[in-house]
């Protein structure tokens, strides 16, 4: 109930601050009162003082005895800054939400941000001169490359990864375009019923390119926990009353997605949010997390990370894909074998959702 409370009083936040960002209120505007709020949001007073006490003091409102609570004046002269800072400070709380609510407590969670912080301190003052020590990832969303980032410098000491999350097929288009070292990819292949090396030859024709497995993944629909929608599988999603959060188109999960329902026999326009296209994962999850759909297709990793039901639907390749030319490098060659060690299988293993059996494995197309 807290936790459900605290994303209720998120929406609200973020409702109000749109619309001051929109213009629909404007300077000296007034809100509804707290009793009229709660009526409109179906939650309690304490929900929507709350939420009022959080755009107060993020310097947006101000409530006065006698005038009741509006937009300030300042918003529109150099407000600007004011509606930087909110947004970041939104930003913030969406995370110390999420992982509060995955069971990290507030110690952790100072002393990591603490961690990170002094990390990029040192990864941003560094000079452009050393570029070279900057190895260039493009492709598709996943929580163990993410992961990865944050740790490379101890798995590869004195590099770094720097992540471009495109989707699997922008992913390949940059390793095409020389714009990246390598790539993750999951994209299944309809007729050959494979993932990844066909779209390989497609996009990279001729070259000799390896395919490293990162994991495979488990798939599935994200729900609210404990599945008040009764969703069951895809069938369910053109239900009335059911919204669904999408990926972009390009992504691998999409991909894979467009293929499953022209095999079942579903029309996506029949999906109410079927164009309610996110950029990753954590998005998706989001987006139900805070109750703007009822269901999304994503990661049993990401699941678990916000506390949402998953009813498992398939399971997918995750391939680092590897120009051969750069297989060489010191970087590439590092990660690849600590990715054939037992410490990598335990590190992604962890994260729960990903099967290691093949991690490592290497392939070569071409």
């Amino acid at each position: 109930m807290i936790v459900e409370e605290a994303h209720l009083y998120q929406r609200i936040v973020e409702s109000i601050r749109q619309q001051i960002l929109s213009g629909s209120l404007g300077p000296g505007d007034r809100l509804p009162s707290v009793r009229q709020m709660a009526a409109d949001w179906d939650c309690t007073a304490g929900t929507v003082q709350h939420a009022y006490q959080e755009l107060a003091s993020q310097g947006l409102i101000l409530s006065r005895s006698g005038q009741g609570t509006r937009v300030i004046n300042a918003v529109q002269v150099g407000g600007e800054a004011a509606l930087r800072r909110a947004n970041l400070v939104h930003r913030s709380e969406a995370f110390l939400l999420e992982v509060l609510t995955a069971g990290y407590t507030p110690n952790e969670v100072e002393a990591a941000i603490r961690q990170a912080m002094e990390r990029w301190q040192i990864i941003l003052s560094q000079p452009a001169s050393s570029q070279e020590r900057t190895l260039r990832f493009a492709g598709s969303h996943d929580l163990v490359m993410s992961w990865l980032a944050a740790h490379f410098p101890e798995i590869v000491p004195q590099f770094t990864l720097q992540l471009g999350f495109t989707g699997s097929l922008g992913g390949l288009i940059a390793l095409a375009e020389g714009k990246a070292d390598l790539a993750g990819c999951h994209l299944w292949d309809e007729e050959s019923n494979t993932y990844n090396a066909p779209f390989v030859r497609r996009l990279l024709p001729g070259r000799k390119v390896a395919l490293v497995t990162l994991a495979w993944r488990r798939l599935g629909l994200i729900l609210a926990a404990g599945n008040p929608a009764e969703v069951a599988g895809l069938h369910d999603l053109v239900r009335p009353g059911i919204r669904f959060v999408n990926r972009q188109a390009g992504s691998g999960t999409r991909v894979w997605l467009d293929s499953a329902l022209c095999r079942i026999g579903i029309d996506p326009d029949r999906i109410n949010g079927y164009d309610d296209e996110r950029m990753t994962h954590s998005d998706v999850a989001a987006g139900v997390a805070e109750g703007m759909a009822n269901v999304g297709f994503g990661l049993e990793a990401v699941a678990r990370s916000y506390g949402l039901e998953f009813i498992f639907v398939v399971r997918e390749r995750y391939d680092l894909v590897i120009p051969a030319d750069n297989m060489a490098l010191d970087a590439i060659a590092r990660l690849v074998g600590w990715l054939a060690e037992d410490e990598a299988r335990k590190a992604i293993s962890d994260f729960g959702g990903y099967e290691t059996e093949e991690t490592g494995l290497l392939r070569w197309v071409g």
